[in-house]
């Protein structure tokens, strides 16, 4: 009776809203499914009412953001929880860069998610100010605006662990040799999420995906846009998934790459191992490649003879840490950009290649923590506070050690590269000390417009199964798959098969009458060995900056 009550007293708020105009979108399709509460239905109806009232006052970025005019920043106001829409609040921040287009010409605001979770989209609008080749026409139709989400960045910040502490090194070899070796990292493990518990109880069961995707919502109102234009990379696929879901007459245009695979079976626990086959293989790549170009790198004229050189970093960094820091939990931390970008192919390789050659430096360089970085050591361990937060309490994990074990010693054995590495960064959602959801069911059939979805096939981090799924669940959608490639985040590279059909999707809102499949973006080109030489010996401050690239954990 108390419930039926008070939702009868927030409907009559929130109906007395709509007719005052203030909610510039019609009510989604999907507010009252199982997935989403009518508590939260309303609660989020309500939050973007007010917040299409009150607006975004944009200013000039505070100076330690490092986001210089004309990127301007401003907040938007969320319920902590949607279901006491009336209850404490949190600040998300965002920023824009307004389009660079006539009057004409603006078609709204893009907003962007880079993934993680616990990935900030803030830089999404350097795109425009630093001129993005790749991005200079959608920039003349659209604001470019980045938002940090819930419990990342400025917007309310989550925490795990003392950030100088989580930084230091070197850390325990990931992969154990003994079961104590398994029962020191499952101790961590625990003791992280005491930690989180401890530091950032109240936030933590509220640390949803739904949660997030209803932040969107509300941002959407604020920005006074009666439909969402989204573009979401890595997780930032889940969450465009799952905002389609619950919202999907709310979406104008949404491109999703590097799909996270929505079934709800593979939300969390089985998406990593999911995960640990992909980046083996995606390792495999690199390591053909490296052997291809054995002039420049003089790792091996094979994949085998490659990965015998890793081996033996391996165990000389386990046995005596490169500089003291760079362990082989450091070196995974470092070898595993290969994998995850093409863009990392060649410094990976280089550093390599100079330890090989008897030089060490380049290799410390890249491994080693920055103590002094005070500000980046925050945002590191901040943002695996709040990939940890998400994914634990998405989902209910398995709680058996057995089964842990089990499972990712069977991987292991095929599959070694990351698998015990990934085992232990999800174990803390074992012991887990707040709720855990059941994974919303993806997925919408009315009201949604074409959804642009892209996808490489030898995806490591998102394997290409979790495109193709997406797919089949979001009615309407269009598949790009490049073919015979596998970097992560692809409409951040040059191929112009994709780059054309990303445009025009954004300009018009116009897809392909089938799926497309579109040929690799160009290769990475090795180094002629005497500028392998030159580039070994440079300072780690020439490799390529990655803050273009969807968040890497």
């Amino acid at each position: 009776m108390i419930r039926k009550a008070a939702l009868g007293s927030a409907a009559t708020l929130i109906t007395g809203a709509l007719s005052a105009g203030l909610l510039l979108a019609p009510p989604a399709a999907a507010a009252t499914t199982r997935d989403n509460g009518v508590p939260e239905a309303l609660g989020v109806q309500l939050a973007a009412a007010r917040a299409a009232r009150t607006g975004i006052e944009w200013k000039d970025c505070p100076a330690d953001w490092g986001f210089a005019a004309p990127i301007q920043c401003g907040w938007v106001k969320v319920p902590l929880d949607y279901a006491k829409p009336f209850g404490k609040t949190i600040e998300l921040a965002l920023d824009r860069a307004v389009s660079t287009g006539t009057k004409e010409e603006r078609q709204g605001a893009l907003l962007y998610n880079p993934g993680g979770p616990g990935g900030s989209g803030m830089r999404f609008p350097r795109r425009v100010t630093t001129k993005s080749p790749l991005w200079v026409n959608t920039s003349k139709a659209y604001d470019f605006v980045g938002f940090d989400p819930r419990g990342v960045g400025h917007s309310a910040p989550i925490s795990c662990i003392d950030p100088q502490e989580f930084v230091k090194a070197p850390k325990a070899d990931p992969v154990p040799d003994t079961e104590a070796d398994k029962s020191a990292q499952r101790k961590l493990a625990a003791e992280y999420a005491d930690g989180c518990k401890e530091r950032s109880g109240e936030m933590l069961p509220y640390m949803t995906t739904p949660n997030i995707a209803r932040d969107l919502d509300v941002i959407r109102a604020a920005l006074g846009e009666k439909k969402l234009n989204y573009l979401g990379v890595s997780y930032g696929t889940y969450l465009g998934g799952v905002y389609a879901t619950l919202f999907p007459t709310h979406v104008r245009r949404m491109i999703v790459d590097s799909v996270v695979n929505p079934e709800q079976d593979n939300i969390w626990y089985q998406a990593n191992l999911e995960q640990d086959v992909a980046f083996q293989k995606r390792w495999n790549d690199w390591q053909d490649w490296v052997a291809k170009n054995d002039a420049s790198f003089h790792l091996g004229g094979t994949r085998a003879e490659v990965e015998a050189k890793w081996q033996q970093l391996r165990a000389q960094a386990k046995a005596k840490p490169l500089g003291g820091v760079a362990g082989p939990a450091e070196l995974i931390g470092f070898f595993q950009g290969a994998p995850y970008y093409d863009s990392s192919w060649v410094p990976v390789a280089t550093a390599f290649s100079a330890w090989a050659a008897g030089d060490e430096k380049p290799l410390i360089e890249a491994t080693s923590p920055d103590m002094s970085d005070i500000a980046g050591n925050i945002a590191s361990e901040n943002g695996n506070a709040v990939y940890t937060a998400v994914e634990c309490a998405d989902a209910k994990w398995p709680t058996s050690w057995t089964k842990w074990d089990r499972d990712n010693s069977k991987l292991h054995e095929q599959y070694p590269f990351l698998t015990w590495s990934n085992a232990w960064m999800n174990l803390p959602c074992a012991t887990w000390k707040s709720k855990q959801s059941r994974p919303i069911e993806v997925g919408a059939q009315r009201g949604l417009p074409p959804v642009l979805i892209v996808q490489s096939e030898r995806d490591a981090a998102t394997p290409y199964e979790g495109g193709v799924e997406l797919h089949r669940r979001l009615a309407g959608s269009r598949l790009i798959t490049e073919q015979n490639a596998g970097s992560h985040g692809v409409t951040s590279l040059v191929n112009p098969c994709i780059n054309t059909r990303v445009d025009s999707y954004l300009l018009t809102g116009k897809v392909d009458a089938k799926d497309v499949t579109c040929g690799p973006h160009a290769a990475p080109v090795a180094p002629a060995p005497t500028a392998a030489k030159a580039l070994a010996e440079a300072p780690a401050s020439v490799f390529p900056a990655q803050e273009e690239l969807p968040a890497a954990r």
